[in-house]
């Protein structure tokens, strides 16, 4: 009777004691599989995704990371931001090759836990080049032979391999040969350690890693990042930039009226902050466009005419709207595509030019518009109708008054106790001398100064 009591009480605890059934769910529960795919050059979107994608596998809680990846390579800073959040990342990493892993690629996938390929596969040819396609300055290279070499410590590879990735005249015996950087082939990356095995598909890493059973989350981005990749299109930009300008041009023609200027402000939020959040659009750059706005600004309302400030408002806004859409360094384009630039100049300049036939051809019709009616005064108050400026009952011509103000050419005039609008004829007039209207002109009075 004793033990059958100790037997039950013994029960009742182990089903009660919850660590015991956490314990029990735990071992239950699927590994969790997280997959992302670079699978295009490495540049400022990819960058962002991969942020976005791992900031993700960290929310759901991960038990490992998959790398599909198929890239010729692309910026060196921003593959070194990936390598970076890849070696950082507390869970594994495995990369799958599935065709190429060059340069930039090559860089990202060293910095993995574990590298499968797919037959036919290759990684390696890691050559720091510029955008017309030759190697870039030795200050590069360094550069990367340096990461590349400390990423292959890191993950326990042969460093020495690794930086020949980059210079064709570092020779690693057995390997390499003077003149050409390493470029490995499946079976060359397994037999020196920078390929754990040749598979076909994710499942069979998993399986070589004793995960048969697990739940498999494929990364996509969200609606809101597809509209931001929406905005990033040259063509998009163009249109944006055409309503910024034909915005501003609007509201500075009709002031008050509010529709032109917000169109426009919300036309330049939806410019910079696809650009500001993939990494292209720099602060510095913003500061330039907004200093080129208030040049501008300056030119029309300040000082009288066109010159100086007016030329360089429009050539900050302009290249700065240029500059935003490339991946330049602080105006070092050493990477950057003859095509992209190309692609971003005529995107700022077709925006630029579309204003200007909005402004000609569409202003008539604005102006004509049953809206734009409704909203504006365009009735005319006629002479003949009895409506006038002129706020004196007598005529002024021919009195005499002193200048109140120094007149140059415009300024003020005493007549009679009283202080009036005045400018004068031929040379400017001093304070205090005496002068005698001569016309008036609405509610200003035209004087000289009096000869004896």
């Amino acid at each position: 009777m004793r033990i059958a009591t100790i037997c039950l009480a013994l029960l009742i605890i182990f089903n009660l004691n919850p660590t015991a059934s956490i314990a029990q769910e735990d071992s239950e529960k699927k590994p969790l599989v997280f997959l992302m795919k670079i699978q295009e050059d490495i540049d400022p979107r990819s960058n962002r995704y991969t942020e976005l994608a791992l900031t993700k596998a960290e929310e759901i809680n991960a038990d490992y990371v998959i790398i599909e990846m198929d890239t010729y390579g692309g910026a060196l800073n921003d593959a070194d931001d990936i390598r970076t959040r890849v070696l950082n990342f507390e869970k594994p990493i495995y990369v799958y090759i599935n065709k190429d892993a060059a340069s930039a690629g090559a860089l990202i996938s060293i910095a993995c836990d574990s590298i499968y390929m797919a037959s036919g596969a290759s990684i390696g040819a890691a050559t720091v080049v510029t955008a017309d396609g030759a190697a870039a300055p030795d200050k590069y290279q360094s550069y990367m032979r340096s990461i590349m070499r400390s990423t292959a410590e890191a993950t326990g590879r042969n460093p020495d391999i690794a930086e020949a990735m980059v210079d064709e005249t570092l020779v690693v015996e057995g390997v390499s040969e003077d003149g050409k950087v390493i470029t490995f082939s499946t079976s060359e990356a397994i037999e020196n350690g920078f390929c754990e095995a040749q598979v076909s598909n994710i499942d069979e890493i998993l399986k070589r890693s004793g995960i048969s059973d697990y739940d498999l989350e494929e990364f996509e981005i969200d609606a809101s990042e597809k509209i931001i990749a929406f905005f990033l299109n040259p063509f998009v930009s163009g249109i944006l930039v055409l309503v910024i300008i034909g915005g501003l041009y609007f509201e500075l023609q009709t002031p008050g009226v509010g529709f032109p200027i917000m169109a426009s402000v919300i036309a330049l939020i939806l410019y910079l902050t696809p650009y500001y959040l993939n990494g292209l659009a720099a602060n510095w750059e913003i500061v330039v466009f907004f200093i080129g706005i208030v040049l501008i600004a300056v030119e029309i309302f300040v000082i009288p005419g066109f010159g100086v400030a007016g030329v360089l408002g429009i050539l900050c806004t302009v290249s700065s709207l240029i500059l935003m859409m490339v991946n330049n360094d602080a105006f070092d384009f050493s990477f950057v595509r003859l095509d992209e630039m190309l692609f971003a100049s005529a995107a700022v300049i077709t925006g630029l030019m579309g204003s200007v036939v909005v402004v000609f051809l569409g202003g008539a019709r604005l102006a004509n518009s049953k809206i734009f009616q409704r909203i504006a005064l365009s009735e005319t108050m006629e002479k003949s109708e009895g409506y006038t400026s002129n706020f004196k009952k007598e005529s002024f011509v021919g009195k005499v008054g002193t200048a109140y103000t120094i007149l140059r050419p415009s300024g003020k005039v005493m007549i009679d106790g009283e202080i009036y609008d005045a400018f004068a004829r031929g040379n400017y007039i001093e304070k205090d001398v005496e002068i005698e209207v001569i016309a008036e002109e609405g509610t200003s009075l035209k004087v000289k100064e009096k000869t004896s």
